[in-house]
């Protein structure tokens, strides 16, 4: 086929541990053509990032082994290459000029010891033959396309001085910047804000059609990738399931484990008391199992919450303004300040979920460390059952924290690299002088990992032998020990696979409902806010902006911010 740009046929990658090879992909084939998009979808450890390494030939070789397969690739001189037949050295020359590819996490692929305009000549004066003057100009033009803000400045500033988003934009400048004939994106939306994941999916759509690409997009969630795929392939266990058009994946899809990722998503139109996970619809051969959604009962979460509001609230935040200072005279008087949060009020009541939500740099972090005293505000007070936090000193401070507990994004920076999990959890327990000893609360952490499914054989395993989801399980168990009673959970599912989520978010609700907590839940994903939260507060440049009840402020939004939020969730309409 003349518009055939790339074709994988019965490719295999094995893994090398402990003397076994462990079959990471598994003899998978697709076709891509020329301006095309197909979307690889799955979870992960399914092997769908194994497989875009293996295009760009960047598979640490050993322990990684291509044992089967070819990857035929049509250069722009219309010839063709099985790139599994190249050379480190031959391969060079098609990274960047043939093939780029975007990375899920920008940070660590930039480097923070060069500045962004840099980063990106360099690969220009690699593969074409102008002058740094020029490779200069084409640099501040690309940082233009993908519409950076003023590219001049953002030449010279180092990746720290970026947002999330503005960093994945220098990237898909530097994949961008050779004009190559296949663009492969690694999870590049996943942990961003939902405006800026539309935005970025947006962004290369346009450059697409501009520039004629065809576009390996992989992701873990089935909504993101209906929004700029032509067809999908899910991958499972490092096979191919189930590959089809977007239409025909969502409105009639065959494998019970694509049936499970697009049933895991949140639902808006309607709230279900539990969410469906992947293991629902499949049983341990892979076959349908039957799956009953439940709804919940809108009388009785009205009664419910009639009930609620009319207790004393367990929290009251009152007039809480946060500045951070930017800049400082050579006698250090603050000469500038950024004012994270502005004059914020809220309550908050037992047993109730309060959703924050809003864009990174919105304060809802800052707020929730506040509240913690994590952060000292500026003015401002917060009151935790009657007792205000700011007029208590340091050591009565330490106390009452073993009552408020918190769950941060990452569970792998939360955790110390060098202790078993079951001393992780133990540790806070001995600090707060927790149980008599240490018999017995190695008794009591092996009960709360079995709370939060996972087992007694792990109690010595250390946080790099678990996978995300584990990892964050086992925060949760570390927050559970101390037996709190305000929990703040800042964004910790955002950067977990859709199904995974599904499994913590229940967790959570469960916990809730048998511990009687109350949990703040902050996230920029408005319909995982929606299903967890009785109210939500939206918040924008450190004000709230918007509040009450979580239904009626998506069903009926009164601020457009908030409309913008409901709009940049991904919502496939066939």
């Amino acid at each position: 086929m003349e518009d055939l740009l790339l074709s994988i046929k019965d490719l295999s990658v094995a893994f090398k541990s402990e003397g076994k090879l462990n079959t990471a992909v598994d003899t998978i084939s697709f076709d891509l053509l020329k301006g095309k998009t197909i979307g690889i979808v799955g979870e992960s450890g399914s092997g769908k990032s194994v497989t875009s390494l293996a295009i760009m030939q960047l598979l640490a070789c050993p322990p990684a082994k291509i044992s089967s397969g070819e990857i035929i690739f049509k250069r722009k001189d219309g010839s063709l290459q099985d790139l599994l037949l190249l050379n480190d050295k031959e391969m060079r020359s098609y990274r960047g000029n043939e093939i780029a590819m975007i990375f899920q996490e920008p940070m660590t692929s930039l480097n923070p010891v060069y500045k962004c305009g840099k980063q990106v000549m360099e690969i220009i004066l690699l593969h074409q033959k102008i002058s740094k003057k020029e490779a200069k100009q084409k640099t501040i033009d690309l940082f233009k396309e993908v519409l950076l803000p003023d590219p001049e400045a953002a030449f010279n500033k180092y990746p720290h001085e970026l947002s999330g988003g503005q960093k994945q934009r220098v990237m898909i400048a530097m994949a961008i910047s050779c004009n190559p004939s296949l663009l492969i994106a690694d999870e590049p939306t996943t942990a961003l804000d939902v405006t800026v994941q539309k935005t970025i999916i947006e962004l290369l759509k346009k450059l697409q059609d501009k520039h004629g690409m065809s576009i390996i997009f992989i992701t873990h969630d089935l909504g993101v990738v209906a929004e700029i795929a032509d067809e999908v392939a899910v991958m499972y266990k490092g096979k191919i399931v189930e590959q089809n058009t977007v239409e025909h994946i969502f409105n009639n899809a065959q494998h019970p484990y694509t049936k499970g990722l697009l049933a895991c998503r949140p639902k808006l139109e309607y709230r279900v008391e539990v969410l469906p996970t992947v293991s629902d619809f499949m049983n341990a051969k892979g076959e349908d199992t039957l799956f009953t959604e439940r709804r919940v009962n809108e009388l009785e979460r009205k009664h419910k919450h009639e009930i609620l509001y009319q207790q004393q609230p367990i929290l009251e935040v009152n007039n809480i303004n946060v500045d951070f200072t930017t800049k400082t005279n050579i006698f250090g008087k603050i000469t500038q300040s950024y004012k994270a949060v502005r004059n914020v009020s809220f309550e908050a009541y037992e047993g109730e979920t309060l959703g924050l939500v809003g864009e990174s740099g919105c304060g809802k972090t800052t707020l929730g460390r506040t509240i913690l005293q994590l952060i000292k505000a500026n003015s401002g007070d917060v009151i935790y059952k009657g007792i205000s936090l700011s007029q208590l000193k340091a050591e009565e401070i330490r106390k009452l924290r073993q009552k408020l507990q918190i769950i941060f994004q990452d569970p792998y920076s939360s955790l110390n690299p060098r202790l078993t999990i079951g001393s992780a959890i133990i540790e806070p327990m001995k600090v707060h002088n927790i149980l008599s000893n240490d018999k017995a609360r190695k008794h009591k952490v092996i009960e709360l990992l079995e709370r939060v499914n996972m087992n007694e054989s792990q109690y010595n395993r250390y946080p790099h032998e678990f996978s995300g989801g584990q990892r964050q399980r086992i925060c949760i168990a570390r927050a559970l020990a101390l037996n709190p009673e305000l929990i703040i959970c800042d964004e910790s599912v955002s950067a977990l696979d859709v199904s995974v989520q599904a499994q913590v978010l229940n967790l959570l609700n469960e916990l809730k409902n048998e511990f009687k907590f109350t949990y703040i839940f902050i996230s920029h994903d408005l319909s995982v806010v929606k299903f967890m939260s009785d109210r939500i507060i939206v918040m924008q440049k450190g004000e709230i902006i918007e509040a009450g009840d979580a239904d009626a402020i998506y069903t009926n939004p009164q601020s457009d911010y908030t409309r913008k939020l409901i709009a940049s969730i991904p919502q496939p309409i066939f």
